[in-house]
Parts: structure tokens; sequence; C-alpha cells
């Protein structure tokens, strides 16, 4: 199971478009409230959330997404037992991403020294040792996957999903949506 940590103030196309598009593609994932089951977005959309954070299953856990937006950063921030569900994921070897601010975290946890990454324009200087990509829209390293934008988030989810299952796999989800 992929799990999209979300927090009041999370950006919603950053969680909205690559929760989509992985669900497309066949890929469980579910979403996970960080304070409750209904979190509203950095623009006032509330979403009803699969999972409240304590309901995270890590023997279960392929992978976890974060997505941006300051105030649904801030809340992962604020959390020791979501915090503890990105150090898990990353120390076992499966699956983070992140995007916008939220490779920040990423940074904090020190998941990104050393590795190729991107982040939202201007947060650079909170990447630490990252060796930052600039004009990238997402970036693969290995286990890590990193976005800059909103903008972004279809390429984003679309290298998810080739980390997950593929490049054919996310070339084909590519063609159902008719990115041009």
């Amino acid at each position: 199971m992929i799990y999209m940590l979300l927090g009041t103030g999370f950006e919603e196309i950053e969680a909205v478009a690559p929760l989509d598009l992985l669900r497309r593609a066949g890929i469980p994932v579910s979403t996970v409230g960080i304070n409750g089951k209904i979190i509203t977005g950095s623009h006032g959309i509330p979403v009803q959330t699969d999972l409240e954070l304590g309901q995270v299953d890590l023997t279960a856990l392929e992978g976890v997404i974060l997505p941006g937006g300051l105030g649904g950063v801030a809340s992962i921030r604020a959390s020791a037992a979501a915090l503890d569900v990105v150090r898990f994921a990353w120390e076992n070897g499966k699956l983070t991403a992140a995007i916008c601010a939220g490779p920040t975290i990423l940074a904090d946890l020190g998941i990104t020294d050393g590795k190729d990454a991107t982040c939202y324009p201007g947060c650079e200087g909170q990447m630490g040792s990252a060796r930052m990509v600039p004009g990238a829209a997402a970036v693969t390293h290995g286990k890590l996957i990193t976005g800059t934008s909103a903008g972004c988030a279809v390429t984003f989810g679309l290298q998810i999903i080739a980390a997950l299952r593929g490049q054919e796999a996310a070339q084909a989800i590519a063609q159902q949506i008719v990115i041009r």
C-alpha cells in the first residue's frame, strides 16, 4: 500500500493528481489524514481521507507520498507519528516521494542528502546537501522521487508509476489522459 499523508493546508493538485494517476494504474494507494479524516487543503477544499494516521499499517507499506502546501508540510513536520512513517519507508527501502515544499521534510530527515532532487523554487536553501536539479519537473533518484510544484503534479505522478510498475505502465496512463 502506498500512503499519501495529508495535513491541513496541503496543496490539493499535488495530492489529487498523483492519487488519481496511481489509482488509474491499479496501484493501491490510501490517503491518510494527519489530524482526522476530513482534511482541508490550502484552497479550502475539504478531502475525506481513507484512513487516519493511527490506522497506517507499516507491514503493508510500499511507499509514502508527501504533497506540498505550506500548511500541509507544517502539519507533517509537527507530527512525530507522520515523520516515523516517512522514516520507516525510507529505512526499509520503500518508495519515498514528495513534491513542492514536501521535499524539505525529506531533507530534514537526511533522506535527500547527496541525492538528486528538486523542490519548489525558493525552498532550495532548505534542502541540505541534496544535489538540486534545476528546471526539472520531477526527479527520480532510486526510490526517492521529488517534484517541483502543483504544475508538475502529473509528471510527478507518472514518475511514481514508472518507479512502481515500469515505464510502460506510466506511458499507458499518459496516453489514457492524453498528455500533449
